[in-house]
């Protein structure tokens, strides 16, 4: 054989044999990761409630648990559900976890439905009337629940001392479950969930929120819709960016889910141009309370938002929220990744 054909022979070998170990350690590093991030996130054996909604998909589930400081990777978890055939079988409940628990065995408990009982539920992203209805659910009575969702019974309370006069506590309600037995008092609740938010409003949210231009109940009014916005905390910073910038240069905000809320507690059907004061297409600035309650993301999203100079953004169907710096960039951002979402 000709020495330039046999050097070209070797060449070629070497890259072979370089490429099969460039593949096969690719392969033990990714399986590497994935073991890493289906294991436990600490020893701790806290109780960690977590509730699975009904109708919740994958994502979401992942995200929540992401949030709930359960699981290390939303990746590897949709990956392990996916691969194992059990995203159908994930029953909708409470449950109580731990981060000592890997993803098979959360995943294991969800699907066996091993849902924590004598729990009251207050989920992240509801309306007050949604609440509500899941205290009634719950077996309080009409009046147990509108003496303990009046703001005048919790006088005093530090965490209301930014409430208005004539105000609900919509927004006020820190997302939790929370024990109750056969005489646990509607009023036990809420205070505890009041008491909880009141915690997550530290002096560095409150100087946050002022250095950002807003006082306190504009903060949490900005927080409910940054959260109703994007279930994803990674790009509540970025939103909350967005929406301050608006504010700012006095652009409305056009926030589909603050006009939703109008439509809603109007009791109309969900319409961008049905005129309320919580339609922020049609009236400038933010809308006069907030929308929902929310987790403490979305409070240190607006206390300290994101370094960029975004104008616009679109949540799309691939769960991603996209941004755009002009209207042109913005509409082909929409275009590309807005189809389901976006009613087109």
């Amino acid at each position: 054989m000709p020495k330039s054909l046999l050097r070209k022979s070797r060449l070629g070998l070497i890259i072979a044999v370089v490429s099969a170990l460039v593949l096969v350690s690719g392969a033990v590093g990714l399986r590497s990761w994935y073991q890493h991030n289906l294991s436990p996130i600490s020893t701790s054996q806290k109780t960690v409630y977590f509730t699975v909604e009904k109708g919740a998909s994958l994502h979401q589930i992942a995200i929540g648990l992401k949030r709930a400081g359960l699981i290390r990777s939303t990746s590897a978890f949709e990956y392990y559900v996916r691969t194992n055939e059990l995203y159908k079988n994930l029953q909708a409940g409470t449950y109580s976890l731990s981060q000592s628990m890997s993803v098979q065995d959360i995943v294991g408990k969800i699907v066996k439905g091993d849902i924590t009982k004598n729990l009251v539920t207050i989920l992240p992203g509801k309306r007050l009337d949604q609440i509500k209805e899941a205290f009634s659910q719950a077996g309080y009575s009409k009046a147990e629940i509108e003496t303990a969702f009046n703001p005048q019974t919790y006088g005093g309370l530090p965490g209301l001392s930014s409430l208005p006069a004539g105000a609900t506590l919509e927004g006020y309600l820190y997302p939790d479950s929370f024990q109750k037995d056969a005489n646990t008092p509607a009023t036990h609740i809420i205070k505890q969930s009041l008491e909880e938010f009141g915690d997550k409003l530290t002096a560095d949210i409150i100087e946050g929120m002022r250095a950002q231009g807003l006082n306190v109940y504009q903060g949490i009014i900005l927080a409910s819709i940054v959260y109703r916005e994007t279930d994803d905390p990674k790009f509540e910073p970025t939103v909350a960016q967005v929406f301050l910038s608006r504010l700012r240069q006095d652009v409305a905000l056009e926030s589909d889910a603050s006009a939703h809320y109008g439509a809603d507690i109007a009791g109309v059907p969900r319409d961008l141009n049905f005129d309320s004061a919580f339609n922020t297409y049609l009236h400038s600035g933010l809308p006069p309370g907030p929308i929902s309650n929310f987790t403490a993301a979305a409070l240190e999203a607006v206390a300290h938002p994101s370094n960029s100079d975004y104008f616009y953004f679109v949540a799309g169907d691939d769960g991603v929220v996209h941004f755009s710096r002009t209207l042109d960039e913005h509409q082909t951002a929409v275009n590309k990744y807005c189809t389901t979402q976006c009613g087109r």
